[in-house]
């Protein structure tokens, strides 16, 4: 007898359905998250299983017990999936679109939410994916890179504040640094925040923060452009409202000298678990991939060897493939706009930094380029491509080979 469950999440609790093969409503529950409530599911499933099962917590028995939950992560889920039970992890947008086959009225609850989970496991589990059996290494690179690209996204945000706020009040200071969240410019305005302040800044005092950011080169020479531009002429505020700009940057600054902390220290933990995963001498042979960006490449993909069943589900995860919308005589070819962010992010800057790299990648690159597709869409068709390439790499535990990755478009390296 196989058992089907919808299992709604909260941060606090579960509200699960346990459904019999014809639909039928078995039990019902809200759970607490954590120990307690997944032994009380545990008993619950024990309860339902078949009575011919003399071991109902077995391996075997556990599988003939389909899940469907809205996430793929978090304590619970591990549970679940250690428990040996088909846990299928149900995109929302899948679930709100099921809903609304079975009741047009707009109705939502929690617990309407679980017995629409159990029914689509019931009904159309051949249809979802099964929440992949990733390795721990796999699972450590997945949190380290995402809180390391986390920050960086953070910092971005931080970054564009500042601009802003010295737009308002010390235009000079844009054109004095090019990059505001580098060491040098965080420390300079930092110590000199409003502009009377930092046109007070000598050349020494410029040069030894060049210094101190790690800058090579005739520091005295770098630093006076920057001394200028500070001492430059601008339209400003009253002096009310520059000293309360000066306080706001300040804040700013200093979350920004701990973001460039943590996303150095993070990048040394993402580069040492990347490096200890057996995947990652095949991903860092393909062009265009360096630790960080192969570390987030196998975060979001995952290892498990029976997640893609071949390079276009792959591919179709990764948000690469097109989507073709064809009716009558009418045929759009659009791309894919629901993706995986992170995924797509790396795939992207992969490809770009491939069309420099591999000869393949480039020519293939510019014979899109030649039939006018855009920029943009240019790259996607070469990131598609090289998706399709890591997958077989991957599966014949091969590294890259230029040759034989783009036959049509790259020369027999010389001898």
């Amino acid at each position: 007898m196989r058992l089907f469950v919808g299992d709604d999440w909260a941060e606090d609790h579960h509200d699960v359905e346990l459904m019999d093969a014809t639909g039928k409503r078995l039990a019902k529950a809200r759970l607490p998250e954590g120990v307690v409530g997944m032994a009380r599911l545990h008993a619950m499933i024990a309860e339902h299983l078949s009575a011919d099962a003399e071991h109902p917590e077995d391996e075997q028995a556990a599988g003939q017990v389909l899940i469907g939950i809205e996430t793929d992560r978090g304590p619970w889920v591990q549970a679940l999936v250690a428990a040996g039970y088909r846990v299928f992890a149900v995109n929302p947008l899948q679930a709100s679109e099921y809903r609304r086959r079975h009741a047009v009225s707009g109705a939502k609850s929690d617990s309407g939410d679980a017995h629409v989970l159990a029914d689509m496991v019931r009904t159309d589990s051949h249809q979802l994916r099964t929440v992949a059996g990733d390795s721990d290494q796999a699972q450590a690179v997945r949190v380290v890179t995402r809180a390391h690209k986390t920050l960086i996204w953070e910092r971005t945000r931080q970054t564009q504040r500042l601009r802003h706020a010295l737009r308002d009040y010390f235009p000079a200071a844009l054109t004095a640094f090019d990059d505001l969240d580098a060491p040098e410019a965080l420390e300079l305005l930092a110590k000199a925040s409003d502009p009377a302040a930092a046109a007070k800044l000598t050349i020494g005092q410029i040069s030894a923060a060049l210094k101190r950011a790690g800058r090579r080169g005739d520091l005295a020479a770098r630093a006076a452009p920057i001394q200028a531009a500070l001492r430059t002429e601008h339209l400003g505020q009253p002096a009310a409202v520059t000293a309360a700009y000066t306080a706001s940057v300040r804040a700013l600054i200093a979350i920004l000298t701990t973001l460039n902390q943590q996303v150095a220290a993070l990048q040394q933990e993402v580069e040492a678990h990347f490096g200890q995963h057996p995947a990652a001498e095949i991903i860092l042979s393909q062009p265009g991939l360096g630790p960080i960006l192969g570390a987030r490449v196998l975060a979001e993909f995952g290892d498990d060897p029976k997640r893609y069943a071949n390079a276009k589900a792959r591919k179709n995860y990764a948000g690469t493939s097109p989507i073709t919308r064809a009716s009558g005589k009418k045929k759009v070819v659009a791309a894919r706009f629901v993706h995986n962010d992170r995924l797509i992010d790396a795939l992207m800057a992969q490809a770009s930094n491939a069309i420099n790299a591999s000869p393949g990648a480039r020519t293939y690159y510019d014979k899109q380029r030649a039939r006018d597709v855009d920029y943009n869409a240019a790259l996607r068709q070469v990131a598609n491509r090289l998706v399709g390439i890591l997958h077989g790499c991957l599966k014949n535990g091969t590294p890259y080979s230029e040759v034989t990755a783009w036959p049509h478009h790259a020369q027999e390296p010389a001898a």
